[in-house]
């Protein structure tokens, strides 16, 4: 009896073990804090940074208010 629960107590915490949290991975940074643009990391979030659109101000039916600049379509040169 004693070792069919030494044995389940050992599934037990192993099945435990397994399913333990994992952390993330943090992206490299500079001492300053600001991310360190050597790691391909940091260089593919901050190209789908540029890829968003820099809509700050909005109508209220979510559409891009044509009144700010960053708003306004480019011109053509």
């Amino acid at each position: 009896m004693k070792k069919l629960f030494l044995i389940a107590s050992l599934l037990m915490t192993l099945t435990g073990m397994t399913f333990a949290q994992t952390t993330p991975k943090k992206a490299p940074t500079k001492k300053d804090g600001t991310a360190d643009m050597r790691f391909k990391a940091n260089k593919d979030s901050a190209a789908k940074a540029k890829m968003a659109p820099a809509t700050t101000h909005l109508k209220k039916d979510g559409t891009p208010d044509k009144r700010f600049k960053e708003n306004k379509p480019a011109k053509k040169p």
